[in-house]
């Protein structure tokens, strides 16, 4: 079993983070995990195996994090939800790892990347003219890297239909550390500002944000 780690988020215990590190097998994977039949079905037909893994890491993760059995469903546009829990949830997975963030009173949302790929088609996609400038040369596929998976877990958590992540998603000024606190507006399309505050931390090689 590789949990690799869980937390309560709040003094409340209305927020919950949990990662698990990938090291079974499919087979191991699926005696872990608690997973309906026809749910297990829909991932046989997926053809890449590390997907498939991924996948399965997920429902492991949540069998950890819950006493009782949850059914994983997801909306129309994409975003998970638990049929018999009314928690809210996000969820990311690499190939090495999956995470996933609760939440019993808001929406959530949780990206996860791995620092060996290369977050450089990232800068002219999702970033302002501002964030391009604020980018270190010391750390700059890292600093890109916490840029986009700041700009996703706001989208997640607000799971809106066309964002355009580098006009809409503002993330203020930052130097990359271990682990770190992140702002965030989001321009709606009205004009309407909202504020966030996100955590980040890496591990692995790896950057893993997360807004509750």
């Amino acid at each position: 079993m590789a949990l690799f780690l869980t937390k309560d988020l709040d003094d409340d215990a209305h927020s919950r983070l949990g990662v698990w590190h990938i090291t079974e097998s499919e087979a191991e994977l699926q005696e872990l995990c608690s997973i309906p039949s026809d749910e297990l079905e829909e991932i046989s037909f997926i053809k890449n195996e590390s997907l498939r893994k991924q996948k399965l890491a997920v429902r492991a993760l949540l069998d950890a994090m819950f006493e009782e059995k949850v059914y994983l469903s997801h909306h129309d546009n994409g975003k998970p939800y638990i049929e018999n829990n009314a928690t809210n949830i996000s969820i990311t997975h690499t190939n090495d790892y999956v995470a996933v963030i609760l939440n019993d009173l808001e929406d959530v949302g949780i990206d996860c990347e791995s620092l060996d790929r290369d977050f450089s088609a990232v800068e002219k996609r999702a970033l302002s003219e501002e964030e391009i400038e604020d980018l270190d040369d010391d750390k700059r596929n890292e600093q890109l890297a916490i840029y986009w998976c700041a700009k996703e877990a706001v989208y997640k958590k607000l799971s809106q239909y066309k964002v355009d992540f580098a006009e809409q998603i503002e993330i203020d000024s930052f130097r990359p550390k271990g682990e770190g606190e992140l702002e965030a507006t989001f321009i709606h399309k009205d004009g309407y500002e909202e504020q966030f505050d996100l955590e980040y931390m890496t591990f692995d090689r790896h950057v893993l944000v997360w807004i509750a």
